[in-house]
């Protein structure tokens, strides 16, 4: 959606005809929303990551991650009011001012979809493991389940939070999520520097056909990468903050990015190198299974990473069940309302748990998911925008309305 007036303070769907939805935004829910949004899944592999790329290559890749990755949040952040009058709130609609109603859909649309979908299926098999792993640590006596049911088990509290409006609606779950990711990424690395490095620990890369280590590399690379895997939602978050033309919505959402990088490399660094120290080239692809004492400090940590990717996963799935429900609405006619709702976003939901159970493999889902993340983090309308003042999408215009419902 696209809002064209000099003075922004609401989103207006003329799609959908729903009604104005009020920008309500603070710099600090920004941060709350982006930390929910990269900090997960991806921090509790970093130590595997680097046990595939040793000391220096692992440290580089990580900072040069987290700078290029600021980098480009910054470009989409300027990016977003780029037309005077004009609030490019998807990403599909900047895509679309930059590269044509046509074009721009096709290029940005399917690898934010990867993206977001990823990490969705991503974050229900880390629920599911890490379920699994408090049940067996408070009770270890109690029969095994498998870890299918785990993860249906996480899955079945997303049909429920599903439901849940808009962004601004899960305000409360980023904040406690947010404050989840912090807490257990803590607990992570000073369990490992209170254990201190395992017996016979090497540092060594494993040995391997120059294909395996290939592979290795790159797959770790690709686990970096999507352990910053805020820009795919980046755009929609800042829709939520206000703006004017004195007040641009850049400044707010910039300070809460930057707030919401500190907080990142708090929890990154710290357990990817700490983690690397304790455990070696053989440490698992979740830190925290690979922990095992305390067994109360291991349950709570675990308990901490449900609680946050419960709200990751909906800082992802919000944008799609937005896409989902604007073209049922204008394409297929389907009449808006609770039943709506319930239907799409519960489909969406079961999609992804039966994904998610069937290829439970979580470190490998990592490396796939994350090789997608540099094209959807890299700006490329940067050039095109000149060209598309050019074009159809001018200020004040309902040019870029029109295309938000032709992309979608």
């Amino acid at each position: 959606m696209v809002s064209s007036s000099s003075v922004l303070p609401k989103v207006v769907d003329d799609a959908t005809d729903q009604q104005p939805t009020p920008r309500r935004g603070k710099w600090w829910y920004v941060t709350f929303h982006n930390v929910t949004a990269m900090v997960g899944a991806g921090v509790l592999s970093l130590p595997y990551a680097m046990a595939h790329l040793g000391w220096g290559p692992g440290a580089v890749a990580m900072l040069a991650s987290w700078g290029i990755t600021l980098y480009t949040l910054w470009l989409l952040i300027q990016l977003h009011e780029c037309v005077p009058g004009v609030r490019f709130d998807r990403l599909r609609d900047l895509g679309a001012h930059a590269l044509g109603p046509r074009l721009g859909p096709w290029v940005v649309v399917p690898q934010q979809l990867i993206v977001q979908l990823g990490c969705d299926m991503v974050y229900m098999v880390t629920g599911g493991n890490c379920l699994q792993k408090f049940a067996e640590s408070v009770c270890p006596t109690c029969a095994p389940l498998h870890q299918s049911y785990w993860i249906c088990i996480f899955g079945s509290s997303q049909f429920l939070l599903s439901q849940l409006p808009n962004l601004d609606a899960i305000t409360a779950v980023s904040f406690l999520a947010a404050a989840m990711s912090l807490s257990y990424s803590t607990i992570s690395w000073a369990a490992c520097v209170a254990r201190g490095p395992v017996r016979g620990v090497s540092y060594v890369y494993k040995d391997g056909t120059a294909a395996d280590s290939t592979f290795r590399v790159f797959s770790a690379l690709g686990q970096v990468a999507f352990a910053y895997a805020g820009h795919g939602v980046v755009l929609e978050i800042q829709a939520t903050i206000p703006s004017t033309p004195t007040k641009p919505s850049r400044a707010p959402m910039w300070k809460g990015t930057v707030a919401a990088y500190l907080v990142t490399a708090a929890c990154y660094f710290p357990v990817a190198l700490v983690g690397y120290w304790a455990f070696g080239r053989d440490v698992g692809d979740n830190v925290l299974v690979a922990l095992q004492r305390p067994p109360w400090l291991v349950a709570a940590a675990n308990m901490m990473v449900v609680i946050h990717v419960l709200g990751s996963y909906q800082v992802y799935a919000m944008p799609i069940f937005e896409t989902m429900e604007t073209i049922l609405i204008t394409r297929f006619r389907v009449p808006q309302g609770w039943l709506l709702r319930l239907v799409a976003r519960s489909a969406y939901v079961a999609f992804t748990l039966f994904i998610a159970v069937t290829f439970p493999f979580f470190g490998d889902l990592l490396g796939f998911f994350g090789g997608f993340r540099h094209p959807t983090s890299s700006p490329a309308f940067c050039g095109s925008r000149s060209r598309s003042r050019r074009g159809s999408a001018r200020p004040g215009s309902s040019t870029g309305a029109a295309s938000s419902s032709e992309c979608c």
